[in-house]
């Protein structure tokens, strides 16, 4: 909450123009006029969403902006907040036309912790009131939608909007809910744009709806604006939250208006040697329009500057015909460029993982001894002797080749190999002199 505003019973009032803005709040600029020169004894007031009224300050109330105020209704009270006081009011009554034997009613006084009770208690039973009202509309049988409910400060009468395409009766409608609420109707017939105000919403760019944040009238939106704009009239994108055309498509349309007077028509045809060319598309802030051999189909495109279109224009009607749209210092220039992806960023895998390669299978025996394959690998790389076998002893010291046991030429193979390992070198020495008797 912002430093120059306070809480007044759970109700957030403000006590200056530094209050952050909301809709239908205007900044009172001759605010600090010294004297008696910025006095008016009228009063803006504003209620629920977009209803406001001027009420005349009889009994010279200090009044300031955003000060809770009980205001005459018919019948009873209502409560409203101050938007706007000063020589200022003058201006928006004006802005407002307002009628000259328009009922002017009075402040009664400041909103009191009493007045207060009462009107959060009315609040507090506006939702309920329309979920019923609706039901009962529809058991009618009435071709209508009532949008939202304000009930008044003190709850003797409430204000139902509703939506209708056509005219609806709802006479009865009004003694129903008369009964079944105990309290004064008045139905008020609201647009779609003005629904989508009072209920809010996020537009498609991301931000609140201009029509619920700072649009205090609406304006007439034509399906010319999407045209002047070459904006393809699709329903589905021109159509806001409220099924209307949006209402931001009225804010560019004269900048292109203007731009678009200095093109040539599109109905124009471009006459050369070499045959007619037709209107096709064109870019209208840079001024550049293209045109096309077929009238349906896009074929030997030619872009060209305004400046030459009516160059050509011109001499069309004076009976000649140019060889080429283009100049010859544009034809030079004209070189179609192909794509061409630098950075990389427009591949259609760059995103999926790399599949990991499978890691070798694990090595036989001791983990600090080689792999077979990569002992052969070794003895494969290592010099050759004389014979073609390679030498592997070779690179050992001659201290520990000496100190190696001598090995049997004729050694047993198979299972007695391991036997061989298990018997004492004296055992071998027997076994072998046995072997030469």
């Amino acid at each position: 909450m912002d430093e120059k505003s306070e809480k007044k019973d759970g109700i957030s009032t403000c006590k200056s123009a530094g209050c952050p803005r909301g809709k239908l709040v205007s900044y009172n600029w001759l605010g600090d006029v010294p004297g008696d020169m910025n006095k008016f004894d009228m009063v803006e007031v504003q209620f629920k969403n977009t209803r406001k009224g001027y009420y005349k300050n009889s009994i010279g109330l200090q009044l300031n902006i955003g000060d809770l105020v009980a205001v005459e209704a018919c019948p009873g009270h209502d409560i409203g907040t101050v938007s706007m006081v000063g020589k200022l009011v003058a201006l928006q009554m004006k802005k407002a036309n307002l009628r000259a034997d328009a009922e002017i009613r009075r402040i009664f006084r400041k909103a009191k912790p009493t007045d207060i009770e009462k009107f959060e208690a009315a609040k507090a039973r506006e939702y309920d009131t329309m979920i019923r009202s609706r039901k009962i509309a529809k058991d009618l049988g009435l071709d209508m939608k009532i949008g939202d409910v304000e009930y008044q400060g003190d709850g003797n009468k409430a204000i139902f909007y509703y939506i209708a395409d056509e005219r609806v009766d709802f006479r009865q409608l009004i003694k129903v809910l008369a009964e079944t609420f105990h309290i004064r109707i008045e139905m008020k017939q609201i647009g779609a744009r003005q629904e989508a105000g009072r209920i809010g919403g996020i537009g498609p760019c991301g931000r609140p709806l201009c029509c619920s944040s700072w649009m205090t009238n609406f304006v007439s939106v034509a399906t010319s604006a999407a045209r002047f704009q070459d904006i393809s009239l699709n329903p589905q994108k021109l159509a806001g939250q409220c099924a209307k055309l949006k209402c931001c498509l009225n804010y560019e349309v004269d900048a292109y208006v203007e731009c678009v007077k200095q093109l040539p028509s599109k109905e124009v045809h471009l006459e050369t040697t070499t045959g007619t060319y037709y209107f096709f598309k064109s870019d209208i802030f840079k001024k550049e329009l293209t045109y096309s051999t077929d009238k349906n189909v896009p074929a030997n495109l030619v872009t060209i500057s305004a400046e030459r279109a009516f160059e050509i224009i011109a001499l069309n009607k004076n009976g000649v015909k140019p060889d080429d749209l283009r100049l010859e210092s544009d034809r030079d220039k004209a070189v179609v460029r192909e794509f061409g992806d630098i950075l990389g960023q427009d591949s259609v895998t760059r995103f999926d993982k790399k599949k990991k390669k499978k890691k070798n299978p694990k090595r036989q025996g001791d983990g600090n001894q080689p792999r077979q394959q990569d002992r052969r690998e070794q003895q494969n790389r290592r010099p050759k002797q004389d014979g073609g076998a390679p030498a592997q002893n070779a690179q050992q010291p001659a201290q520990q080749r000496q100190q190696r046991p001598n090995k049997p030429k004729n050694r047993p193979k198979g299972p007695r190999q391991n036997q061989d390992k298990q018997r004492t070198p004296n055992d071998r020495q027997r076994q072998e002199n046995n072997e030469t008797k």
